[in-house]
C-alpha cells in the first residue's frame, strides 16, 4: 500500500522564467520528470514527484491568508509598520515564513500573475490541473495570467480538448524549452523529443488560445551542427509562430553531462563570435511570423536583440551585424566587457570609462582574440 504523503508546509521550487519575476510562485510538481537533458543540471540527482492536490490547495489558502493579513495592515491609517508585518509570521514554521514573504513579494509586484512550478506542470492529469487552476481563479479572481513550463513531449500527448479545457480553467501562457529543432542536436543532448514533436506541441498550444513562449539555445549544436541548429529551429518556429521567441545562449557549468562531452572531445563548443553568427543566421531565416523576440537573460551576448517580427527585424539584428563587422580586437573588448558585467549592451563601447575597464581586464589576463573564448566561457558559466 502506497504511503500517503503528509503536508510539510508551503513549498517553493528553484526556478522561474525572468519574465515571471513579479509572479506568485506556486509549486505543483517537484523537479523534472524527464531530467536527462545533457545541457541542464538543475534537477540532477533529484527525484520527481507530483504534489497532492490537497497540499497545493493548502498552499493557495496560506497565500490567500497572508495576502489578506498584509493588506489589512497596509490599509491602516499609518500604513502599517515593519514590526506589524514581521509579527504575522514570527515564531511560525519555515514554510509559513516562506509563504509570508512570497505573499508580500507578490503584493509588491501587483498580484497580476501566477507561475506554476517546477519543470513541467502539464504532466499532471488534466482533471487535477484544471481543479488547481479553477481554485486559483476563485481565490484570486483579479489575476490576469497563469503560466507554467511544459515539455513538448507532454503536450503532444494531450488532446486538443484537454488543452482547451486548461485554457478555459485559466492557464493562459506556457513556456516551452524548445532549445533546438534540429533532430541531430535533440538526439545528442537527449532532449526526448524531435522536431516534429516540437512543431505539433507548439501548434496545439496556439490552437487552444494559450500564449506560447519558445526558447532557442544558440550554441547547443556545437561546431558540428551550428547551421542545423539555426536553420532547423527557424523552420520549426516559422511553422509554430509562437507569441514569444526567447533566446538562451548555451553555457556549460562543470556539473553538466554536456561539459563532460566537451572535455572528452564529443562536443566542440562555439565561441561567442560563432554564437553570434549562428544567431544571426537563425533570425535571417524567420519568415511570415509575428512573434516578439526577447533576449531577457544575462547569458545572452546581446540583450538588445529584441523586438516584434517582422517589422523590427532590422532593430533585432543591428547589434549582431555591428559586432560581426568589428575588428577582432574590438570584438574581444566587447566580449570581455559583456561577460564581466561591465557592458549591458553594445552601446557601452562608447563609454571611455567602461572601455578602459574592459581593456584593463584584457591586459591583466593577457587575453588575445585567440584566447578570449576560454576566459569568456569561464565567466559565462558563473551565471547558471
Amino acid at each position: 500500500m502506497k504511503e500517503v504523503e503528509s503536508y510539510q508546509g508551503f513549498e517553493l521550487g528553484p526556478i522561474r522564467p525572468p519574465s515571471e519575476a513579479r509572479s506568485l510562485l506556486l509549486r505543483i510538481t517537484r523537479n523534472c520528470p524527464w531530467n536527462r537533458c545533457t545541457f541542464c543540471g538543475l534537477y540532477k540527482g533529484e527525484k520527481f514527484s507530483i504534489r497532492p492536490v490537497e497540499h497545493i490547495i493548502k498552499d493557495i489558502d496560506t497565500i490567500r491568508h497572508y495576502v489578506a493579513e498584509i493588506q489589512n495592515i497596509q490599509a491602516r491609517e499609518d500604513g502599517g509598520t515593519h514590526r506589524q508585518l514581521v509579527a504575522l509570521h514570527s515564531g511560525r514554521p519555515s514554510g509559513e515564513k516562506m509563504a509570508f514573504h512570497t505573499a508580500l513579494n507578490w503584493i509588491r509586484g501587483g498580484m497580476k500573475s501566477i507561475f506554476l512550478q517546477d519543470a513541467n506542470s502539464l504532466i499532471i492529469k488534466t482533471d487535477y490541473l484544471a481543479q488547481i487552476l479553477t481554485y486559483l481563479k476563485t481565490s484570486f479572481p483579479h489575476v490576469e495570467r497563469i503560466t507554467s513550463y511544459a515539455r513538448s513531449h507532454t503536450i503532444v500527448r494531450k488532446s486538443d480538448s484537454e488543452m482547451i479545457r486548461l485554457a478555459e480553467a485559466g492557464l493562459n501562457r506556457l513556456h516551452i524549452g524548445l532549445e533546438s529543432a534540429a533532430d541531430a542536436v535533440l538526439d545528442f543532448v537527449k532532449k526526448g523529443v524531435d522536431k516534429k514533436g516540437h512543431i505539433l506541441a507548439g501548434q496545439k498550444v496556439k490552437r487552444a488560445g494559450i500564449e506560447l513562449s519558445e526558447y532557442f539555445m544558440p550554441g547547443l549544436g556545437g561546431k558540428k551542427f551550428t547551421r542545423e541548429n539555426a536553420l532547423e529551429t527557424a523552420d520549426a518556429i516559422n511553422q509554430i509562430n509562437p507569441d514569444f521567441i526567447r533566446i538562451r545562449t548555451l553555457a556549460l557549468p562543470e556539473n553538466l553531462v554536456l561539459y563532460k562531452d566537451c572535455k572528452e572531445g564529443r562536443f566542440a563548443k562555439l565561441g561567442d563570435l560563432q554564437v553570434a553568427e549562428e544567431l544571426l543566421l537563425f533570425f535571417e531565416n524567420l519568415h511570415n511570423i509575428t512573434s516578439m523576440v526577447k533576449s531577457d537573460h544575462v547569458v545572452n551576448l546581446f540583450q538588445e536583440a529584441e523586438g516584434r517580427l517582422p517589422e523590427d527585424m532590422e532593430q533585432i539584428t543591428a547589434a549582431l551585424k555591428t559586432f560581426l563587422a568589428m575588428q577582432p580586437e574590438g570584438q574581444m573588448v566587447y566580449m570581455v566587457g559583456r561577460r564581466t558585467g561591465l557592458f549591458s549592451g553594445l552601446s557601452d563601447m562608447n563609454s571611455p570609462e567602461l572601455l578602459a575597464q574592459a581593456e584593463k581586464v584584457i591586459a591583466n589576463h593577457g587575453l588575445t582574440p585567440g584566447t578570449v573564448d576560454v576566459f569568456t566561457a569561464d565567466r559565462l558559466k558563473r551565471f547558471i
